[in-house]
């Protein structure tokens, strides 16, 4: 058995769970086995992104947990940050040109 920590944060509260799970469980089947579902039925833990440290795990399908992890649950972004980069600049070329 190894015990890991499952971190969520929703925009209103966050929540860290500390979960013991068989060794060689994949990093999506402890956090299914953690319950956090239960506390955020919004999320949809079958395709959402997870990290391990701040680092993106692509296999979470297929890594195992190893002891100490802190598995991390990633919500989906609200605007993409290229995006809002490019509007904010584009409003200071205006600013730049009407102060002129």
């Amino acid at each position: 058995m190894v015990e890991i920590e499952v971190v969520y944060a929703a925009v209103d509260r966050q929540v860290l769970l500390l979960v013991t799970v068989p060794e060689g469980t994949s990093v999506r089947s402890a956090v299914q086995a953690s319950g956090i579902a239960a506390q955020f039925p919004e999320l949809d833990l079958a395709d959402c992104p997870l990290g391990i440290f701040g680092k993106l795990v692509a296999d979470a399908q297929v890594r195992a947990v190893q002891a100490g992890d802190r598995i991390e649950i990633y919500r989906p972004l609200l605007a993409d940050p290229k995006e809002v980069r490019r509007l904010r600049a584009a409003k200071a070329a205006l600013a730049r040109q009407q102060n002129s």
